[in-house]
């Protein structure tokens, strides 16, 4: 079995996670190899150990198993589009805060010795296809797992935008803008938001305002099958901006459709224990009681 080690070294500072990972892998007769979710930025300085081969993610994911992650949510997020494409599971060791997607935490290690052996389960995970379009031209895309996000980003102003459902108008937003998520993003940007917590192997499609201008204003569960439109009033001089599953903005502007669907994709999270995600709530969030 070829599993990659994935480690945001930012968060496993030299390493050091990642490396005792390795050990109990090779122990447990699996083929290694280590990779950073990014390309380190020129003159960029990270704390790397000097005798450690490193390669991409480009280079072995196709010929990959499992793709193991060290660091937060974040780091999972980034590694679970291309993980995906190539049918890769994916699992996360938490080296962050949160870490609510990570199945492991740094110091349980050790339950990584089972892998080789296929003593794990795999849970799927619904994800959105999101496009822009710009009259109509597809101006970008991209995969979400746990979210698509339109907002006003420092603008001061009040930023206005229509949301429909299958081309039918399911609410008018006045307000900082508007979350669209899954069952895994639910308990992210969309809960803070006041959105709803979905069982994260539910299949539907959350919409969530944000900061609304509007006593109406309120988060919306729609079916998966639903295609959600965030469209920008034309002639409008305000920008407004796309993040997906929180990376680069991309720049909107009056009239552009940000178009929003179930994807035939699935991110596989890989599954050690038997918690519950009401278990999981409790330990990370602090449970449903106030």
């Amino acid at each position: 079995m070829k599993i990659i080690l994935s480690a945001n070294p930012y968060r496993d500072r030299g390493l050091r996670a990642t490396l005792e990972a390795q050990k109990i892998l090779n122990k447990a007769g699996a083929q290694v190899v280590i990779c950073l979710p990014f390309t380190p930025k020129k003159g960029e300085r990270l704390e790397l150990p000097g005798q450690v081969a490193l390669s991409s993610l480009e280079k072995e994911l196709p010929k990959a198993d499992l793709l193991v992650c060290f660091g937060g949510d974040g780091t999972i997020l980034h590694a679970a589009r291309d993980a995906t494409l190539h049918g890769v599971p994916v699992m996360g060791v938490n080296m962050g805060s949160m870490g609510f997607m990570a199945e492991l935490e740094r110091g349980e290690l050790s339950q990584l010795a089972v892998l080789p052996k296929g003593q794990y389960t795999t849970e799927k995970r619904m994800m959105l296809d999101v496009r822009v379009l710009r009259g109509e031209k597809v101006i970008c895309e991209d995969l979400a797992l746990n979210d698509a996000v339109i907002s006003k980003g420092s603008m001061a102003r009040v930023a206005e935008m229509e949301v429909l459902a299958d081309n039918v108008q399911a609410a008018s937003i006045m307000g900082d803008g508007v979350i669209v998520a899954t069952p895994t993003g639910s308990t992210a940007y969309s809960m803070s938001a006041g959105g709803p917590i979905v069982e994260p192997t539910s299949k539907c499609i959350i919409v969530t305002p944000v900061c609304a201008h509007q006593l109406a204003a309120r988060a919306m569960v729609l079916s998966h099958e639903r295609v959600v439109t965030v469209r920008l009033p034309k002639g409008g001089r305000k920008h407004l901006y796309l993040s997906v599953d929180g990376g680069k903005a991309v720049r909107l502007t009056g009239g552009d459709r940000v178009e929003i669907q179930q994807s035939r994709y699935c991110t596989e999270l890989v599954m050690l224990s038997n918690r519950s995600f009401y278990q999981v709530i409790n330990q990370k969030l602090g449970g449903f009681a106030p």
